[in-house]
């Protein structure tokens, strides 16, 4: 028997069935590598395409431009931009703006993917709604305050019909069909599980407000996003894998882009972030609670009927104690993180002023 969701969802989350028309057919295309045959220059490509589109959403739109963990030039930024537009899920503003979202929110009823507002729902339901066509730009005003990003936000579907084109010329019917329509499938799908899966499966080293988990599967095929527990411990680091033993190919590669000079000031956590808040230390895991204690409320409500008034009574009262929580853990956690983002960029004002004043003595 299916469980019921824990978080409700809102009136107006309803998938679009007629506007998901052309994303359905777009599942259905790899299917005629049966007609075309797959030659090893389509195998070469699908690998191609996969690795350096997934480079781009791990590094580029998730690491650098929702989270900003590392610096770069403004070229380097454009074209982060541009090779994540080729990934077809959408431009950088949208794809920022909605993951801040997610992690201001995270595993609450605002959160627009949370696993316990249904597990389909959090893997692709969400990207299927009207009502997350367009970002919140209010999060991601440090981006809009480039043109040449709202650029690349404005015209990001023609980037990955570009990047077909590029591969019929080079690989022919199967390097389109297999190569780039294949490997575009597969990237959607393992990028959509870290919203899913990784709320869902494996294993947690951190007491988060969430219910993220590490998977190292996941890591192996995401390039090193499957340290997911990790990340919402930490979410400024642009390394997820926080040990030698946690494979994170986009860390690695971030650290020879670093060595050439492209990209710099690479965050990761010291040994104090590394250290506190672990579950075998005994942190409370309140993010777990939480999750339990929806699914008792939840439980506890869907009795209501079968066994009559006296539970229903409970029910009412567990769902206003609920309540009560949830606001007053709001609360406490949006005023953190605005105290968290003044001291950050507080430290980045001094670290800049510093630097600049390094330079006049020098001069």
């Amino acid at each position: 028997m299916r469980s019921s969701p824990s978080l409700r969802r809102a009136a107006d989350d309803r998938i679009n069935w007629i506007l998901s028309l052309p994303f359905l057919v777009f599942h259905a295309v790899p299917f005629l590598a049966i007609v075309t045959g797959v030659t090893l220059k389509a195998v070469v490509i699908f690998g191609a395409l996969y690795a350096i589109r997934m480079f781009a959403v791990t590094a580029g739109y998730h690491r650098y431009f929702a989270h900003r963990s590392y610096r770069t030039s403004r070229l380097v930024q454009f074209g982060l931009a541009i090779l994540g537009a080729t990934t077809a899920q959408k431009g950088p503003l949208w794809w920022a703006a909605h993951h801040r979202a997610h992690h201001r929110y995270s595993d609450t009823e605002q959160d627009i993917h949370s696993p316990q507002k249904g597990f389909w729902w959090s893997h692709v339901g969400w990207i299927l709604c009207d009502r997350y066509k367009k970002a919140d730009l209010d999060l991601v005003q440090d981006l809009a305050a480039f043109p040449e990003l709202r650029l690349v936000e404005r015209f990001n579907g023609f980037g990955p019909w570009i990047l077909g084109g590029l591969a019929l010329w080079v690989g022919g019917w199967s390097g389109l069909v297999f190569g780039f329509f294949g490997s575009t499938v597969l990237l959607w799908h393992v990028t959509f599980s870290i919203n899913s899966l990784s709320h869902t499966f494996g294993t947690r080293r951190y007491a988060t407000t969430d219910t993220s988990r590490n998977n190292p599967l996941l890591a192996v095929l995401t390039f090193g996003e499957g340290w997911h527990n990790n990340h919402h411990h930490y979410p400024a680091s642009a390394r997820q894998g926080f040990f030698w033993w946690e494979l994170d190919p986009s860390w690695y590669a971030l650290r020879g882009l670093a060595a050439l000079g492209v990209v710099r000031e690479l965050r990761r956590p010291n040994a104090a972030v590394l250290g506190r808040n672990r579950l075998h230390d005994g942190a409370f895991d309140l993010g777990m609670f939480r999750a339990a204690w929806r699914r008792a409320g939840v439980a506890v409500t869907n009795s209501r009927t079968s066994l009559g008034t006296p539970v229903a009574a409970a029910a009412n009262l567990v769902g206003a104690r609920q309540a009560a929580v949830e606001a007053a853990f709001r609360a406490k956690r949006l005023a953190l993180e605005e105290a968290v983002t003044a001291s950050l960029q507080a430290a980045e004002d001094l670290t800049r002023a510093t630097k600049l004043a390094a330079r006049s003595a020098r001069g």
